[in-house]
This record gives structure tokens, sequence and C-alpha cells, in this order.
């Protein structure tokens, strides 16, 4: 298995602790390079999950969505001088250069995109007014990826581990952004604290009333911009860099201070969802979920789907009647003896995982799925 710092931008290597030198499941079916949810590359039959269509466009694929980069890893993309950074480079740049959204903790969505973004139904993956402005069409893939923040690091769009595994990604993306939060506050203290003493670090989320500014995707007033950045007005691109510095100097301990009991608390569940996702093991009583989604095909089989819209389970149409013998009041092999015995028929143990990791089959002991 990788290393879970294997899907992190390297300036994390030094800071985190060792827990995520440990391995990780490896998303073999999240493919990026030819998306698991396009029509074309999809090997799942299933074309659509209550009348909306489960493929996602082949010219946006996943990246609807507008990363919010802290400003240490703007600062890390524009000191980057490799090639292969290029294009990158320029996008930052041209961001920056056009003043829409840029502030000193982080260059994230215009405030009409995230409005658009919240307010979409059914619009993830199929829309390409919501692409992100750092995906290149060409090659289909992420001009800033060596540096992705939270949010690109922990989405898949299946998971090996199932329900499992999706709790896992999302704990970590919850303690991932603690930490960008963090550290670009340390970096702000170091080369702008008044943007966090007069608490402008906490008004990041109001988003309305959007201004004349904000409709029309135009900078804000240039008096509004220049008390934002104060000194560093007309200098983005150097105090990015700065606070890349200044992250890259901490030590381990530094970092642990910044997060505090808040990021003690969240890697402790971290482990426990880790563990989970790693090392699963079948209840001892299972029960067919009654909200899964059972589809049947034309060719007989069937597919079945509960923890994702993203990711069903396609069977022999005739495992159906072998499924709903798991009715939550026997033992598992108990139930698994009587279909040899009754209907000469059986389902490994390591299908019944798989079931239960996509929550197909529930635990009737646990409190919650």
């Amino acid at each position: 298995m990788p290393q879970l710092l294997d899907s992190l931008p390297e300036v994390y290597r030094s800071l985190f602790p060792s827990f995520f030198q440990g391995p990780v499941p490896e998303e073999v079916k999240a493919t990026c390079s030819s998306c698991a949810m396009c029509e074309a590359s999809n090997p799942n039959p299933i074309e659509s999950v209550d009348g909306v269509t489960r493929f996602f466009r082949p010219d946006t694929k996943c990246c609807t969505y507008h990363p919010r980069l802290p400003n240490y890893l703007v600062g890390a993309i524009l000191s980057d001088e490799d090639a292969a950074m290029a294009e990158g480079r320029r996008r930052i740049q041209e961001k920056l250069d056009r003043r829409v959204a840029v502030n000193p903790q982080w260059l994230k969505a215009p405030t009409r995109y995230t409005l658009l973004y919240n307010n979409a139904r059914q619009a993830f993956g199929r829309t390409q007014s919501l692409r992100c402005p750092y995906y290149e069409p060409q090659g289909g893939l992420c001009t800033i990826w060596r540096y992705r923040e939270a949010v690109c690091s922990t989405y898949f769009c299946k998971y090996v581990a199932g329900a499992d595994g999706r709790k896992f990604w999302m704990t970590f993306k919850t303690w991932l952004t603690l930490a960008e939060i963090q550290l670009s506050r340390y970096a702000l203290l170091q080369h702008l604290p008044d943007y966090v003493l007069t608490g402008r670090d906490k008004a990041d989320a109001a988003t309305v009333p959007l201004t004349v500014e904000d409709l029309d995707d135009q900078p804000p007033p240039e008096k509004e911009y220049a008390d934002l950045w104060r000194g560093w007005a007309g200098r983005e691109a150097e105090f990015y860099k700065a606070c890349y510095q200044s992250v890259r100097a901490l030590s381990s301990q530094d970092f642990e201070n910044l997060l505090g009991i808040d990021g003690t608390i969240e890697l402790s569940i971290l482990k426990q969802r880790h563990e989970a996702a790693v090392a699963p093991r079948l209840p001892k009583v299972l029960k067919l979920n009654p909200g899964a989604t059972v589809q049947w095909l034309p060719d007989g089989s069937i597919a079945l789907a509960s923890y994702s819209e993203f990711d069903a389970i396609a069977l022999p149409g005739e495992a159906y009647a072998l499924l709903v013998e798991f009715n939550g009041k026997q033992p598992v092999e108990a139930v698994r003896q009587r279909l040899r015995e009754e209907k000469q028929a059986d389902l490994h143990e390591d299908i019944l995982l798989e079931l239960y990791r996509h929550r197909i089959l529930i635990d009737v002991n646990a409190p919650s799925q």
C-alpha cells in the first residue's frame, strides 16, 4: 500500500505526524486518466439513478469544483520552477493579476461561482460552467496537482473500502482542512498580522449579499483591495512565496502546537477510521439494507447501490434471492449453512465483506452505517 503522505504536497512531509507514513488503501477504482465515471470507460452498465445520468462529462470529469488554495500552497506553486509546473504557475499568476477572490489567506473561488456551486442540483461532474480553472481539458489533468488542497487530495468517486473508505477520506479532509486553516493563519501572523488581529481570517465564509463586482466577476474597488493587502498590494506573488517559506521553516512540534486539541481529537478519529478501512471485519449478523437501490438490468443481472450513487455493485440476478435471506435474525454462518443445505448455493465471505463495505448488507448491531 502507498503511504498517506504520497497523496499530499511535499511541504507536509516534515510536518505531519508519523501516522501519515503508514499505509493507506490505494484507490484503484477512481482512475483519473481514464475516468471511471465517464460513459466511454465505465464498465458498470447502470446509466442513471432516479432518472439522472450517473456519468460525468469527459471534458470535466470530477473537476467541477474550484479549490480554495491556502496562501502557502499558492507560494509553493509560484516558487516551483519545474517546467512541468509552467502552466499551473501561469494560471495562478493570471488569477493574481485579475484580483478576483484573491486575499492574503486564500486564493479561492469567485463569490458568484460559490453561489452557483452551493445551489446546483446534480451538477457535480456534469456541467462545464463549474469546471475548475486549473483543469487542462486537452490532457484531462490538473495543472497544479502537485500542490492540491484538502478537497482535491481526499476526494474519490469510488472507494476500494466502500463506505468505510469514504468515512476515512472525509475525516482526513476535516483534519487536513484544519491544518490548512492554521498554517495559513500562522503565515499571516508572520507577514500580515493585522489580517488576523482584526478577525478577517474568520470572515471568509461570507458570500451574500453579492456586490456589483461579485456579479460580474470583477475585482473589488481599488481602495478596498489596498486596505485588504496593506503594504503587499501589487506584491501578492512575493507575499505568497514568503508564506510558503515560513511554513517550510516550521518543525513538526511547531505544527502540532498550531493544531492544538482540535488536531489531536481529529487525528484520533482519523486513526479509528483508518483501521476500519485497511483491516475490515465481517460482522457476525447481517441484514439486507432496506434503503439500498436495486436495479434489474437487461441481461438479467442486478445492480445494487447504497452508500454512494457513484459506486454500484453488479451481481447475477439469482444472487438477490440469496441476499434476502440475510434478515438480521441469524448469524452470518448460520445463514450460509442454511443456503448450502436448502438452495445448494453460497455467498463467499469475500463477497459478503464487499457487500457489507458497500452497505448493501448492514450490521444490525452497529449504531449507524
